[in-house]
């Protein structure tokens, strides 16, 4: 499996593809250049630094709790927050993130968003 050269990693949680950034303008190329306006987008919160994660959402559904929850766990374990018990994380639409103008690479604004609490891990490697 070489992703060599794809400026994210991909998991799947409950069918769902997810993608988290590998870094400040890779995020940025994840954002803005592969994220679809439906897409899930992840980050955690507090100016906390770490990976952009996307749940494609083609079908255009209501993405499921336990999918969000779990994506946003993958974006606490990929950001500086890991070692902490519960990390808050934002999720929007990715229609609902922008750069604003001159800000450096991998700081984005938020037209809307929520909030989730989660222990920082990555999906898959839970016993369930």
């Amino acid at each position: 499996m070489g992703s060599k050269g794809r400026p994210y990693r991909t998991l799947t949680i409950d069918g769902f593809e997810v993608l988290v950034g590998r870094g400040d303008d890779d995020n940025d190329a994840l954002t803005f250049e592969i994220a679809e306006p439906h897409d899930l987008w992840l980050h955690v919160a507090g100016g906390t630094p770490g990976s952009h994660v996307i749940v494609r959402n083609p079908e255009r559904v209501e993405v499921p709790r336990e999918v969000v929850e779990r994506a946003a766990a993958a974006a606490a374990w990929y950001s500086k927050a890991r070692s902490a018990a519960k990390v808050e994380v934002h999720v929007c639409r990715a229609a609902d993130v922008s750069k604003p103008r001159g800000a450096p690479a991998g700081l984005v604004q938020l037209a809307r968003w929520k909030s989730v609490r989660v222990r920082p891990e990555i999906p898959g490697r839970d016993p369930g």
